[in-house]
């Protein structure tokens, strides 16, 4: 029987995308998903996140978890990857020595040969490198959705945040060819995917590495005259690259989605200045002001981090002006969690929990009451949904379905009469009637339903699977030897 495999996602999308590759990956090596229930996986693979404190804690309380399991099935074997193991290294199997493997962000290609080689050696596998091996979108990928897909144009980070421990485990920006980056997204359009995130640390400094600063604009103007493809989405822009070409493309590119996911961070200069983030707030408000010019029905979300070392009253505040000037249409709100080995860890100032709490529950309560306000503004209107599945927690309950409207807004609705023949990945136009602070009700009969290539994809169980996408980047060592040619001009 093939051995099976479960892969365990912490953090941001580059993570979950990663886990797709690891997926794609075991399965290429014949290895098989575990069917869940009561199986226990012949392999368990752990993709974490480094970016929060307790995102240590989560990883060694399940290795902890794991450890009778694996008592009782010694076949088993563990395998931890992904941000933290970059940071930890060999801490990992000092730590828990039931571990089997552990690999870094930079070779996870690696992850099959290390599974072997543990197994042969009966010992724990450690292999950290610190670049690249190759880029991670040549390798196989087992996609999780049939409707929507991830697309790194990619990988690492040359900002110099100092709350920030991504660029130290990620490396250096590295950029795909706009031809690659394309080439993949036409074969998950050929899957019958209709929607793809471009994903990288600073999406809008994309073309720094081979000279052009234009490169991202031209991108999403590119995947414009790409067939099929009904959206395109980005994550995440840095507010210092931000040019007006991009908003220019948004605008002017009929499947780019007008949401745009924008981090703040802090609405303080001062704090601003001591994240080492080179914009301040007048320049933030500025593309908020230029973007909404340029579509008004934009939604803009963000990041905000509550509590940084040194933050005063007034900085806080100044934050909750520039929330109440920008009326997000939602947020990711963080309480300033130290990590060690950046800047921010050592500052002066670190400020007690009571006072962060108290203004993380203020901040919360500010961000929910503008949302509110703007998801009322569109009860009576008419939305366009992607059916997705596992966005709706109460569906089962409730008898509604789920989907993403064009501007990100998630949108619960009412199937009606068309109940049994709404799949995921199909299109529904549909009437919001109700608007809470992070979502839409539809509960009237829908406007009508589009059956997709998508949902019929759905309905059959194909999840897509792409093989790796190769860069045309030159390789190590001496040329492959070219084949005589044995027709045309040059074999004469």
């Amino acid at each position: 029987m093939a051995r099976t495999y479960n892969v365990v996602t912490y953090g941001c999308q580059m993570n979950v995308h990663d886990s797709e590759r690891i997926s794609g990956l075991l399965e290429q090596a014949g290895y098989v998903r575990a069917a869940g229930g009561d199986e226990t996986p012949d392999i368990v693979v752990f993709n974490t996140c480094a970016v929060r404190e307790n995102a240590d804690n989560r990883l060694y309380g399940n290795l902890g978890r794991l450890r009778p399991v694996k008592d009782k099935h010694p076949e088993m074997q563990i395998a931890v990857g992904g941000c933290l193991a970059q940071k930890d290294r060999g801490d990992i199997v000092r730590k828990a020595p039931w571990v089997d493997v552990v690999f870094g962000t930079h070779n996870i290609g690696s992850l099959p040969v290390l599974l072997e080689r543990a197994r042969h050696n009966a010992a724990a596998e450690v292999e950290i490198l610190e670049s690249l091996d190759v880029f991670p979108s040549t390798l196989p990928t087992r996609r999780e959705s049939t409707y929507a897909g991830w697309v790194s144009i990619s990988v690492g980070c040359n900002n110099t945040c100092t709350f920030c421990i991504v660029p130290s485990l990620r490396g250096k920006e590295k950029d795909r060819r706009p031809g690659d980056i394309l080439s993949e997204v036409r074969a998950l359009v050929d899957e019958g995917v209709l929607e793809v995130t471009l994903l990288g640390q600073n999406v809008n400094s994309y073309g720094v590495e081979f000279g052009d600063r234009l490169a991202f604009g031209k991108l999403l103007r590119a995947c414009g005259e790409i067939d099929g493809l009904e959206r395109v989405r980005f994550t995440s822009p840095h507010p210092k690259d931000f040019t007006d070409d991009v908003i220019a493309a948004m605008a002017e590119t009929p499947n780019v989605c007008h949401s745009l996911h924008m981090p703040l961070q802090s609405g303080s200069d001062a704090v601003l200045r001591a994240m080492r983030r080179s914009y301040r707030a007048e320049r933030y408000l500025g593309i908020i002001e230029k973007v909404r010019a340029a579509m008004p029905d934009a939604a803009i979300t963000t990041d905000i981090i509550v509590g940084f070392p040194g933050e005063t009253d007034a900085d806080f505040e100044r934050t909750l002006d520039v929330v109440r000037e920008s009326r997000f249409s939602s947020a990711f709100t963080f309480q300033y969690s130290k990590r060690p080995g950046t800047p921010a860890a050592t500052m002066e100032g670190q400020l007690p929990k009571q006072v962060v709490q108290e203004r993380y529950d203020r901040l919360i309560a500010c961000v929910e009451e503008i949302t509110w306000a703007e998801n009322k503004k569109l009860v009576g209107q008419d939305v366009e949904v992607l059916v997705a599945v596992g966005e709706g927690r109460k569906d089962e309950r409730t008898g509604r379905m789920s989907g993403r409207a064009r501007d990100g807004r998630l949108v619960h609705f009412d199937a009606g009469s068309l109940a049994g023949q709404i799949r995921p990945g199909d299109i529904v136009h549909t009437a919001v009637t109700y608007a809470a602070p992070h979502h839409l009700n539809a509960d009237g009969e829908p406007l009508s339903h589009r059956r997709t290539r998508a949902g019929d994809a759905f309905e059959a169980g194909r999840s897509p699977r792409t093989p790796g996408v190769l860069l045309g980047l030159p390789t190590i060592g001496a040329p492959a030897v070219t084949p005589a040619p044995t027709s045309g001009c040059a074999a004469r």
